[in-house]
């Protein structure tokens, strides 16, 4: 399997970005090889047609470096956010929203039902078009599994307060998902249930669809995004529940996935091998040296996202200094210093992702009127 995936690696599918076959860990994160290494085994165990399947680990010095069965057909935020030639099909949205809950259905049957940053960058795309989770996302960021590099307007409320991530936690990142799915957009939750909550849900729906989605579907889709959204995680679903609901939304069952994405046939059944880059021919070699050696070449990360991420108690941190900068423009407010409360409340908006609050809007809106 290792060198039928190492075949694959030509000049254009070896771009180190999300959807890459490997996973790269900085020092800190697993200062104990051991640890990794038993992290690795455990989640290696796994083995779904709805994941992309972990197939091998390697470990030398502070390195650490998962790798993972190549899809070549990019991630969901790709076709989603990012699309070329057409969008994604409505009936292929409602296949990607029951594979990925039957993904996470088999990880928790196995006792592997945390996972951590579910966002459309960790939905992969297979030979045949079929949507598949990383099983990147299964392995901790970090051995304490603390870590949550999502933007902050997207992460559970649980994890605001605990800095722990829990079964419901993968929930509300799978209700964020189908959010995903509705719209076309990674559109924070918030914005989304005020919509939901005013009935006007038919403004979430992608315009790119141009009308051609069921809208009893569509409300279902909206109904069951709100239920994984709940504040509270005790009242979110659990997987065996999503993908029961989502079974009965399926329409084009008998249309294969490639179909329905617009892959061309002799691009999804192919077989033929194709000759290796140099990067290829290190790995199958199993040259631990010459991978390291040219992912810092071409200045590889583990996560596009890694810059921004932030532990717990960095973002208490963040918080409190946001929650001064309104107080401050309070104070500021009353003192009648406009100048100084319009840059702290804007300090506030911008730093907060957590919304406008009323006395926010209603200082900022006689601040405009004087």
């Amino acid at each position: 399997m290792v060198k039928k995936l190492l075949m694959s690696f030509t000049k254009e599918s070896s771009t180190m970005a999300f959807g890459s076959p490997f996973k790269r860990f900085n020092k800190f994160a697993w200062p104990d090889s051991r640890q990794f290494l038993e992290e690795a085994r455990s989640v290696g165990s796994l083995r779904s047609e709805r994941l992309a399947n972990l197939i091998g680990c390697c470990y030398e010095g502070d390195e650490r470096l998962l790798v993972a069965e190549f899809m070549p057909h990019e991630t969901l935020a790709k076709h989603l956010f990012h699309w070329e030639n057409q969008p994604m099909k409505w009936a292929m949205r409602l296949r990607v929203a029951l594979y990925l809950a039957q993904a996470l259905e088999y990880c928790s049957s196995k006792g592997r039902g945390l996972y951590h940053d579910l966002n459309a960058y960790r939905i992969l795309f297979d030979q045949d078009g079929n949507p598949r989770l990383s099983c990147f996302g299964l392995m901790k960021n970090s051995r304490d599994g603390k870590s949550y590099s999502t933007n902050l307007a997207f992460t559970p409320p649980e994890y605001l307060r605990t800095g722990r991530v829990t079964q419901e936690s993968v929930v509300y990142g799978f209700g964020t998902l189908l959010l995903d799915l509705l719209s076309g957009k990674h559109i924070p939750p918030s914005h989304a249930l005020d919509l939901i909550r005013g009935k006007n849900f038919l403004m979430l729906m992608d315009s790119a669809l141009e009308g051609h989605f069921s809208k009893d579907d569509g409300t279902e889709l909206v109904r069951l995004a709100s239920r994984c959204l709940q504040y509270e995680a005790r009242e979110r679903p659990n997987a065996k529940s999503l993908v029961f609901a989502l079974m009965s939304l399926q329409k084009e069952k008998e249309v294969p996935s490639y179909v329905l994405m617009g892959i061309p046939p002799e691009t999804a059944l192919s077989t033929k091998p194709l000759s290796l880059t140099p990067f290829g021919e290190a790995c199958l070699r199993t040259d631990l040296t010459a991978i390291h050696e040219t992912l810092e070449k071409i200045g590889y990360k583990d996560d596009e996202g890694i810059a921004n991420e932030l532990s717990f108690q960095m973002w208490t941190n963040l918080m409190q200094e946001t929650l001064n900068s309104k107080k401050r423009g309070d104070t500021a407010f009353r003192a009648r210093d406009f100048a100084t409360a319009i840059d702290c409340y804007t300090q506030f908006i911008i730093g907060g992702d957590n919304g406008i609050t009323h006395c926010v809007c209603q200082a900022l809106l006689i601040l405009l009127d004087e």
